[in-house]
């Protein structure tokens, strides 16, 4: 988490809300035991767990509102905080396992460092599987002394209902792309290309962050600019897989999905003709290739069958019957 060090989350003004709330129960020494911050991916869910990490952390001021300075609020932000644990998926199964949450149990057994109190945040809680979430169950059940666990998601559902119900829930609600883009934009560069790179990384700013957004923007001209090309059939879906193969597959794919996410909505309020049919199969084509993004597939192989079936969606005039006299 590195790069986001340096954001103050503070800055996020679609956190306002839930962080208010949080600031309430802190002050009112009304912090359960867990919380279970709902979130999209990408929006800082993780900065406002450390945010109310720090704020337990903290000495320098009063309670609700960490100082941001001191050497326990540096510690939090750097992740160097002895008594502050992270539980993230493990990279080559992707997955939080029940070692990690069973290591964490034992460390909440044990006294703290500061004398004061000890924090798990787990990230994407979504993450944890069978075992794991079982586990935490336990945890859950008969929690530690001074201890608070964070679930930050933005799958809640995927969490047992056990789970979900053990902990205030911190909804965070889904900014709108205006401030999103205006956020960004206010960091330099135009708004137009701030919001084609946000386009491509599922409307996630803090994924933005540190990308090339001209760039960014002129790939997914040119990958529209392309699909466009195929529904008046003249593209050769071969080579030009081959070729978006080569060249930043995983935003290929996500400038075809803003794209078909267009034809889609032309579609379905009316304003262009287009096969409904070849349209849905197309989405789902388009989804079922995004989730093969990370395997050893055939890159280019899958992206041509996806150009095939985009070719698809523009109905093709049927030649009329004659019938001879």
């Amino acid at each position: 988490m590195s790069n986001l060090e340096t954001i103050d989350v503070k800055t996020l003004p679609w956190l306002d809300a839930p962080r208010q709330r949080l600031r309430t129960a802190l002050q009112r020494d009304r912090l359960p035991a867990a919380l279970l911050i709902q979130i999209d991916p990408g929006l800082g869910g993780e900065l406002l767990a450390r945010w109310c990490a720090a704020a337990l952390f903290c000495t320098a001021t009063a309670a609700g509102e960490p100082c941001g300075r001191c050497i326990d609020c540096r510690r939090v932000a750097s992740g160097e905080q002895p008594d502050l644990l992270l539980l993230a998926p493990l990279e080559e199964s992707k997955e939080i396992k029940i070692d990690q949450v069973r290591e964490a149990a034992r460390e909440l057994a044990l006294t703290s460092h500061s004398g004061r109190r000890k924090v798990v945040i787990i990230s994407p809680a979504e993450k944890l599987n069978r075992n794991a979430a079982n586990a935490l169950l336990k945890t859950l059940e008969e929690p530690a002394g001074a201890a608070t666990l964070m679930l930050v998601t933005g799958e809640a559902s995927r969490l047992p209902q056990t789970v979900q119900s053990r902990c205030m829930r911190v909804p965070c609600a889904p900014p709108a792309t205006a401030t999103l883009v205006g956020w960004l934009a206010a960091r330099g560069g135009a708004a137009a290309d701030w919001a084609a790179a946000l386009a491509l990384h599922d409307g996630r700013p803090l994924a933005v962050l540190g990308t090339d957004p001209v760039a960014l923007a002129g790939l997914q001209r040119d990958t529209h600019r392309v699909l466009d090309q195929a529904l008046q059939g003249a593209l050769d879906p071969v080579e030009t897989a081959e070729a978006w193969a080569r060249d930043e597959p995983a935003l290929r794919v996500a400038a075809i999905g803003a794209w078909l996410r267009e034809r889609i909505d032309e579609w379905a309020n009316g304003r262009r003709k287009l096969d409904g049919r070849a349209l849905l199969e197309s989405e789902e084509s388009l989804r079922e290739l995004r989730g093969w993004l990370d395997s050893p597939i055939n890159k280019a192989l899958a992206l041509e069958r996806l150009l095939w079936r985009l070719g698809t969606i523009v109905p093709r005039a049927s030649t009329p019957n004659r019938h001879r006299g």
